[in-house]
């Protein structure tokens, strides 16, 4: 794969968020699409309430354009496509009906339940058209083993409904999530380039060029934040890309820091039902740190170099380095 395509892709999206990210923001404080802050939460984020949200929007357009434009048209395509603005248009939903109709949980659990499996069913639909192998290999050991059809692609929706999930909860901090995100992706972009998948490297550089283009506008102090219609249309790429490549697994060392957002919200959740204690002093992880004295950027800087750690690892053990 040339990776000046990769490079171009990148720019060009870049390029285009930054464009339409000043267009949109006065667009959505004029309709008072405002952040909604907990009040439990560090106080250092009251300041952010009415800051405009729903930012993913510019995301998902600068993504979708640069995407068309410089991708092949094949069956990895049409997974990517659908995985990455069918998750989106869940978080959309959920983000407008949270602002628009003053509900604070957005869609229900079980409306949310549903959109995902619509969407995972449908790239699974698309994964069995072009016979796309059902083995499962462990990284970094050589070994692998086929799951056939049964297993496989259940484990596929729900490791699109686990990483969308991971992704989302990492979103809450200034710049925390486009960060992280940009990094896992350019990890995701060399192992795209490895197997030769143009579609996936194309996704990749997309999507990192969306994101650190809104990265301009949602770094500390933030000036929009994404919402959920940022977190799962990103979400939603990353996870595909990983199941195109086939290195589902790999996911759980280039995504740790997704991974481990949402181990400390089910921890949390875990504990304090059946113990009644917290485990953490808030949760996700990044709001634990925050209230333990740590600054925003302290928080964000921190939270990237592990995921530099991580996504260097992931690229070892895939020989991608």
């Amino acid at each position: 794969m040339d990776y000046q395509l990769l490079l171009l892709t990148i720019a060009v999206s870049f390029i285009l968020a930054v464009i339409a990210a000043p267009l949109f923001i006065p667009l959505l404080r004029r309709m008072k699409f405002g952040q909604q802050v907990r009040d439990d939460g560090p106080q250092s984020h009251l300041k952010k309430a009415g800051t405009p949200t729903m930012g993913g929007i510019v995301i998902i357009v600068a993504f979708t354009l640069s995407y068309l434009k410089f991708s092949v048209v094949n069956t990895d395509f049409y997974v990517l496509l659908v995985a990455t603005l069918g998750f989106g248009l869940i978080g959309f939903l959920d983000d407008y009906i949270k602002i628009v109709f003053r509900r604070s949980l957005g869609l229900t659990a079980r409306q949310k339940l549903f959109g995902q499996l619509l969407v995972g069913a449908v790239m699974c639909a698309l994964l069995i058209s072009a016979d796309h192998s059902t083995g499962i290999s462990i990284p970094g050991t050589g070994f692998s083993f086929d799951w056939g059809p049964w297993f496989y692609y259940p484990f596929i929706i729900i490791m699109m409904m686990a990483v969308t999930n991971a992704v989302n909860f990492t979103d809450g901090v200034d710049g925390l999530l486009s960060g992280v995100g940009a990094i896992a992706l350019a990890a995701y972009a060399v192992i795209a380039m490895q197997a030769t998948s143009i579609a996936a490297g194309v996704c990749a550089a997309a999507m990192i060029g969306a994101v650190l283009g809104f990265l301009v506008f949602n770094a500390h102090p933030a000036k929009v934040f994404m919402g959920d219609t940022g977190s799962f249309g990103i979400g939603g790429a990353i996870g595909a890309i990983a199941i195109v490549t086939k290195s589902e697994l790999l996911f759980l060392i280039i995504g740790g820091v997704f991974v481990v957002e949402m181990l400390s919200v089910v921890l949390q959740v875990a504990s304090f039902k059946t113990r009644g204690k917290r485990i953490f002093r808030m949760s996700p992880i990044h709001h634990h740190f925050e209230l333990g004295g740590w600054s925003e950027w302290r928080v964000v800087i921190s939270f990237w170099a592990v995921s530099l750690v991580l996504a260097a690892l992931g690229l070892y053990i895939s020989k991608g380095l």
